[in-house]
């Protein structure tokens, strides 16, 4: 063994603060269980590495002294006494006997002593919280300096029982909607500690505060633009997706799209309305089951994730019809393609044949690697010659599903 695998003071500190850092110790305290002495082994030099760099191996021995580690209790072992060979006490383990010692050793006493503090603070307003303080000391030193706002914030979160209300609405000194997302993860953590099991939406994630914890969600919109002659002063409208129950008046076709000025620039179709997706076309329309009685229509990119949209809409309803998204219509703009730069993996389940095979084209490169062909560059000739039926660019789906 060479003298640079012998351990040093500063491996054996590492080595314990990994070991600090890991909670156990300030846990350990909280829960009352006594401290269980460290045992840190050390590598030393052997008898062989005596006799060849004994100058070296004094010094290592030396630099264990006792005195010079007041806070660790050195065991040591005598190698040597072979063949004549002289005899040599080495130290081969050190002990760490107290919490005290530890945190001196470490010089984690402020840490150590906050958190102590923290606790007794909180067996006295929040004693509900102490159990998961025990095991979690680390977070609560994190999230110290917020510590007794956390806390208020929970207690408004348990003595408010009444009719929903949004995150804006809560009101707690010191505490705003700013403090509040900013400190989503360890809040719900404290939630769920504390909170009845029947006040907890457990399919919500913890940062997401409103769906989990009963609060008053940003409501959805649904924009969307009538392509006839509108039934009143508005020939388009944002609309809360709970409160669109029935489907416009006059209306018996949808066609859903995900571009913007796409959208805007639709021309005039009979007894039609469009509906922006903006990318969450399938999470949006699920809310709207009236669509399931409508001549329904998605058109996207032709690309893996225009195609994985459609299915997502078509695992609704069924019935949904593609538009403008067939092999015909991107080779006659091959001038327009693009590339989509990161590809979905997974083949859609929801596609005709005909769609599902385009969509394995794109995915193998068929005519040029990650090609892409955005809504918005097809002309809109084109789209009105497609809303007109008269060119064959559109792919019933209802019978021809996998």
């Amino acid at each position: 063994m060479t003298t640079r695998h012998w351990t040093t003071p500063e491996d054996v500190i590492e080595s314990l603060r990994r070991k600090w850092n890991s909670g156990r110790y300030l846990a350990a305290a909280a829960q009352g269980h006594p401290f269980e002495p460290i045992s840190v082994p050390l590598k030393g030099p052997t008898s062989t590495d005596v006799n060849r760099h004994y100058s070296k191996a004094l010094e290592w021995a030396q630099s264990w002294a006792a005195h010079h580690h007041p806070h660790m209790r050195i065991q040591t072992k005598t190698i040597g006494g072979h063949h004549n060979t002289p005899t040599n006490t080495i130290p081969i383990r050190i002990w760490v006997d107290t919490l005290h010692q530890l945190v001196t050793l470490l010089q984690t006493t402020a840490e150590a002593d906050l958190f102590h503090t923290l606790h007794a603070a909180t067996a006295i307003s929040a004693p509900a919280l102490t159990a998961w303080m025990a095991a979690h000391p680390m977070k609560v030193l994190k999230a110290a300096p917020h510590w007794q706002r956390l806390i208020d914030t929970v207690a408004w979160f348990r003595n408010h029982i009444a009719a929903p209300v949004y995150l804006r609405q809560i009101d707690v000194p010191d505490v705003d909607t700013k403090f509040i997302e900013a400190h989503q993860g360890i809040l719900g953590e404290l939630l769920d500690h504390s909170l009845p099991a029947d006040r907890i939406h457990y399919e919500a994630p913890r940062n997401d505060l409103a769906a989990r914890y009963g609060l008053l969600s940003k409501p959805s919109y649904v924009r969307l633009r009538h392509l006839d002659d509108p039934p009143g002063p508005y020939s388009e409208l944002a609309v809360r997706t709970t409160e669109l129950t029935t489907a416009p008046p006059g209306t018996h076709t949808v066609i859903v799209l995900e571009n913007e000025i796409t959208y805007l620039a639709l021309p005039p179709t009979p007894g039609t309305t469009a509906l922006l997706g903006s990318g969450y076309a399938a999470s949006l329309l699920r809310h709207l089951p009236w669509l399931a009685d409508i001549d329904l229509w998605y058109w996207g990119d032709i690309d893996t994730h225009g195609f994985a949209i459609l299915s997502r809409v078509r695992s609704h309803f069924p019935h949904t019809r593609s538009l403008l998204m067939d092999r015909h219509t991107l080779l006659a703009h091959r001038a327009h393609w693009g590339e989509e730069k990161h590809q979905t993996t997974e083949p859609p389940a929801h596609l005709t044949p005909a769609e599902a095979q385009l969509e394995q084209d794109l995915r193998l490169g068929t005519y040029q690697p990650h090609l892409r062909l955005e809504q918005e560059r097809i002309p809109i000739s084109a789209v009105a010659h497609a809303l007109a039926g008269r060119t064959p660019t559109t792919a019933t789906a209802a019978a021809a599903l996998r």
